[in-house]
Order: structure tokens, then C-alpha cells, then sequence
């Protein structure tokens, strides 16, 4: 069976890659008080492999309400779609900002499932992004 740990040399990789952000809800590692994940987005219990391809940084919030989730209901159709897959799909195509940059918009199936399974707009990730935005930190560039 091959080793699936992530190696201090991967979890640098994958936070180079993603410009210290959760690649989810776009949190910064700088501002936050929790530590980050490099997690499984096709989880390693349904078979997903450790490699650059599969693994994402993710907030400690993303992360937990991710779980082993590919796919979620939309609200909007109430149908299920496919979560966000950093490696395969484009922020910009599935989610935007409101006029405040405090929450995030699903635009998409997969935007609009992927906001309510990750619960991309916690409280107290409002809280932070209106704070940040009002010094010029959020959204991250």
C-alpha cells in the first residue's frame, strides 16, 4: 500500500500553490487564528489519492464541513451537484462577491451547492472580510 501521508515538502507545495488562501472560501493563512489543512478533495474514503492533483489548502472551517463531500444539494435547483474542485473548476466562474465583499455568491450549481456545504459564509468569516476590506487586505489578490 503506498504511503498517503502528506510530507512536509507536499504541504509547502499546495500552500505555494495557493497563495496562502483557503482555496474555498479565500481566507488568508496571515489572518487567521487556526491553522490551515492540506486536505483530500477527493477524499482518501472514497479512494482519493495523495497527490498535487487531489489536495487543496483548506481553512479548519472549510475543511470540517467539507468532510468526505463531493457533491451537495443545489438550493437553488434542489438538485445535487458536484462540490468545487480547485484543481478542475475556476473561483471566478462559479462564485462572486456581494457589494461589500463580505459574502460569497454561488453563481453556478456548483457555486451555489458548494457556499451551503462549506458554509462559505460563516459569521465569523463576514466579520473578518468586512474588517480586512476595510484596510485594503481583503479580498486577496
Amino acid at each position: 500500500m503506498p504511503d498517503q501521508r502528506v510530507t512536509q515538502q507536499i504541504r509547502q507545495l499546495v500552500g505555494d500553490r495557493a497563495k496562502g488562501c483557503c482555496e474555498y472560501c479565500l481566507s488568508q493563512t496571515q489572518f487567521s487564528p487556526q491553522s490551515f489543512s492540506v486536505e483530500h478533495i477527493h477524499p482518501r474514503s472514497l479512494g482519493g489519492k495523495t497527490e498535487l492533483d487531489n489536495l487543496a489548502l483548506a481553512c479548519a472551517g472549510c475543511n470540517g464541513h467539507k468532510y468526505n463531500k463531493t457533491q451537495a444539494l443545489d438550493p437553488t435547483t434542489n438538485t445535487m451537484a458536484d462540490l468545487y474542485h480547485p484543481r478542475k473548476h475556476n473561483w471566478a466562474e462559479h462564485f462572486a462577491w456581494n457589494e461589500e465583499y463580505t459574502i460569497i455568491l454561488g453563481l453556478t450549481p456548483v457555486g451555489r451547492a458548494t457556499v451551503a456545504a462549506l458554509q462559505l459564509n460563516r459569521s465569523a468569516l463576514q466579520n473578518l472580510r468586512a474588517i480586512l476590506f476595510s484596510v485594503g487586505k481583503h479580498p486577496p489578490e
